[in-house]
């Protein structure tokens, strides 16, 4: 065993905070904490090694909010509101509109026939977390995500979206298991309408037994008709959103990017999730099941041939020297990616001609990144003349082809409308860990940018509002269930 850092967790069953420490044994990455109470836990963090030392390479500390909504009183990560603690600005704002669904998934954990009560903020409550997320300092939410539950149960979905949209809300996405779309081509063209930005697609593999373990039903043909709706609505940004399960689905990662590209004229994004464990399970077959973000790398690298290799993937906050150094250069403030290095990595893929393409053949990522961060040095210098050299200089790093189609508009004009025109011409593969008690490192709690709006004022990460926080927010804003379906005369599958 060899120690790499010590840190702080919690109990995965009384969530009291404790020491931990991450190490390396055989070139696997582990953290291990002691409970007073209920003894050890020992968890795989990265399940590879010279991969996790990759990925922190890339680590930035961010500047947090400039105006937390909450004191520090208990501590880490029992003050998330945010507090002054905190070290990422909200890059992805999350708003459960209803914790309602027409599915019972197994992996879910929202899900109102499971809580026995129903979470749903009224339109003026959840017009006040859109207020509250833009007023963000130093730099107001942009990106936002409906999500739930199902928010298509809501027939007020496409005025919500309208709402964030006349805030300045630039990219609004709705988080959906594709039922409602799969049904109507019109429902598809009333949210592109109302300014949806893209659809984010649960998407778990390409055969029907996957879907009969995660989600308790063959869900095959709903989705490919959810997707060939959105194709006839004009949609064109879909992401296909993979819940990944060592056994169950691990094997079609390669099947499901080959089928985004098939369809990449709607198809944007695959992000895979590998799944959270939660409840009370022994050491061996949390092992058994746990599956990590370098398990997903080898796997698309095993299965797509090496067209897409492990090395073409980079940790989230690789680009946040672009960020910097472009907002820098125009005395403008971005979203800076701050996430921990080791929740999530990402590579871009071009279709030409047919073929597979990663961003890095275009180009060397490390000294590129590299040049960027001279160029915001540079100008936090008050060098803006030597630090538009640099960036003459930083474009050496990369082809001129992608140059002059995609990449020069961003770093001239810093524009969401040039942004989004290269993502139109690449496809995004990425993943995203989520914490569960088991692997919970409050190091990553503090660097998080994914955040949930609740009503009662507060802004919370994603992991400790999922793994904390959700169960008591919502019962203190939620009615039972028995008493919704009365008041609301709903079928029992509805709310199910």
């Amino acid at each position: 065993m060899r120690l790499i850092k010590e840190t702080r967790s919690i109990c995965p069953e009384c969530l009291k905070v404790l020491d931990a420490k991450i190490f390396e044994e055989n070139n696997k990455v582990y953290i291990k904490k002691q409970c007073p109470e209920h003894g050890e836990f020992k968890d795989t963090y990265w399940s590879d090694h010279e991969q996790y030392q990759r990925a922190e390479k890339f680590s930035y500390e961010g500047e947090g909010l400039n105006n937390p909504r909450k004191e520090k009183e208990k501590g880490c990560p029992f003050d998330c509101g945010i507090c002054s603690e905190h070290k990422s600005h909200t890059a992805l704002a999350i708003i459960d509109v209803t914790n309602r669904c027409n599915m019972r998934c197994p992996v879910c954990f929202a899900n109102a026939a499971r809580a026995g009560y129903v979470y749903e903020p009224s339109r003026q409550q959840i017009t006040a977390m859109l207020e509250n997320l833009r007023h963000n300092k130093p730099v107001p939410a942009t990106a936002l995500q409906f999500s739930g539950g199902e928010p298509t149960i809501r027939e007020d979905l496409y005025e919500l979206i309208r709402t964030a949209k006349e805030l300045g809300f630039r990219h609004v996405e709705v988080n959906t298991n594709g039922i409602r779309l799969a049904h109507s081509v019109e429902y598809c063209r009333g949210l592109l309408e109302a300014g949806m930005s893209t659809l984010y697609l649960q998407f778990d593999g390409l055969t029907p037994e996957v879907y009969k373990f995660t989600r308790g039903k063959d869900l095959l043909e709903t989705k490919m008709k959810a997707i060939e709706n959105c194709r006839e609505a004009g949609l064109q940004s879909v992401v296909l959103v993979v819940t990944l399960i060592r056994g169950v689905n691990d094997h079609q990662l390669g099947d499901i990017i080959r089928f985004a590209v098939e369809n990449f004229d709607v198809i944007r994004c695959v992000n895979v999730q590998p799944v959270s464990l939660c409840g009370r399970l022994p050491e061996q077959e949390r092992e058994e099941m746990r599956i990590t973000i370098p398990d997903f790398m080898n796997a698309v690298e095993e299965q797509m041939d090496g067209e897409i290799k492990a090395s073409d993937f980079y940790p989230v906050p690789t680009v946040v020297p672009i960020s910097r150094a472009i907002g820098a250069l125009k005395d403008k403030r971005y979203v800076e990616f701050t996430a921990h290095p080791h929740c999530g990595m990402a590579t871009y893929i071009f279709i030409e001609d047919g073929e597979i393409v990663p961003i890095t053949s275009y180009g060397n990522v490390k000294k590129f990144i590299k040049s960027m961060n001279k160029v915001y040095e540079e100008t936090s210098k008050g060098h803006k003349t030597r630090a538009k050299m640099q960036l003459m200089g930083a474009l050496r790093h990369i082809k001129f082809s992608l140059l002059r189609k995609y990449l020069w508009p961003i770093l001239k004009t810093g524009s969401y409308e040039s942004l989004g025109k290269l993502h139109r011409k690449m496809l995004l593969i990425s993943s995203m860990h989520f914490m569960d008690p088991y692997n919970f490192d409050l190091e990553r709690v503090q660097k998080c940018c994914i955040h949930y709006a609740v009503p009662d004022g507060r802004i919370i990460p994603f992991c400790t509002m999922n793994s904390i926080h959700r169960a008591k927010i919502e019962e203190e804003l939620s009615i039972p269930l028995d008493k919704w379906r009365r008041e609301h005369k709903a079928e029992i599958s509805v709310v199910s």
